[in-house]
């Protein structure tokens, strides 16, 4: 497995790790994840299953890098502290590797989130902290609080959407983090379980990708991950409930499209 930087934090994380929305519990998935180097759990207070991770990780939890989030119902800063200690106590570990705000929340000042994230820090509760679903100037603004409340801290990451079927972020979010060191995690890679449909959809891709997964000897699965982690900081979390599957999907890494192959699917995308 290739790893990615974490923004500028000098740690190393798996270029394709294991998102948990809608995670069925079984401990299988997420030992086989670590088997092929994908240690990156991605799990959320909103999705409901920081307990079956945390179950899942019970012994070896150092061999993992835990990702989870705070929902945008609870971005006052004392909900913050509150809200991880609950993911912790669920989870069953004793700190959040990176802990990321699910979704910005307009009611609510970035600086009183930022200034619950920076206490979770002093305290050792969190590592890292990430932001979800963020604009590039709320990522700015997200950033410059943390700054200023935790002695220098840097929002690391933004999770965000991002796959062949969805390449908005690519206008200005994906330059700006490249431009600045922030690591993009990207969720959805294969459509949300939706992969046939799309494919089905937009035939001159389907074959595109049919052509090249040939080429490769890969699948078009392997061949859309691949491209999703195709920029040194962009990383991705497909989700799966199936043991061979975590297989394939870190199969797709440690290998690079060709600039002939990312011109057809470009092509084929119209």
């Amino acid at each position: 497995m290739r790893t990615k930087p974490l923004g500028g934090t000098g740690e190393q994380v798996a270029e394709i790790g294991l998102g948990t929305w809608k995670y069925g519990g079984d401990p299988a998935v997420v030992h086989r994840a670590l088997e092929v180097g994908a240690n990156l759990i991605d799990t959320a207070e909103m999705y409901d299953t920081e307990k079956q991770v945390g179950a899942a990780i019970a012994g070896n939890r150092s061999a993992y890098f835990v990702a989870t989030k705070v929902s945008p119902d609870h971005l006052r800063a004392k909900e913050v502290v509150n809200a991880a200690d609950r993911s912790l106590r669920r989870l069953g570990i004793d700190v959040i590797d990176l802990y990321q705000v699910h979704w910005p929340n307009e009611r609510i000042p970035i600086d009183e989130t930022m200034d619950g994230m920076a206490r979770l820090l002093r305290d050792g509760k969190v590592r890292y902290v990430g932001v979800s679903n963020f604009s590039v100037e709320e990522m700015r603004d997200a950033d410059e609080a943390l700054r200023d409340l935790s002695s220098g801290h840097r929002v690391v990451a933004n999770q965000v959407r991002y796959s062949v079927f969805d390449r908005s972020i690519e206008d200005d979010l994906l330059p700006y983090c490249e431009q600045n060191g922030v690591t993009i995690i990207g969720y959805s890679p294969l459509a949300q379980g939706m992969l046939a449909q799309e494919l089905a959809d937009n035939a001159a891709l389907n074959d595109a990708l049919e052509r090249i997964a040939g080429e490769l000897d890969k699948t078009v699965a392997q061949v859309l991950l691949n491209w999703a982690v195709r920029s040194p900081w962009a990383i991705t979390i497909p989700a799966t409930n199936r043991p061979h599957r975590v297989v394939e999907n870190a199969e797709a890494s440690a290998w690079s499209l060709t600039d002939a192959h990312l011109a057809a699917i470009d092509a084929a995308r119209g």
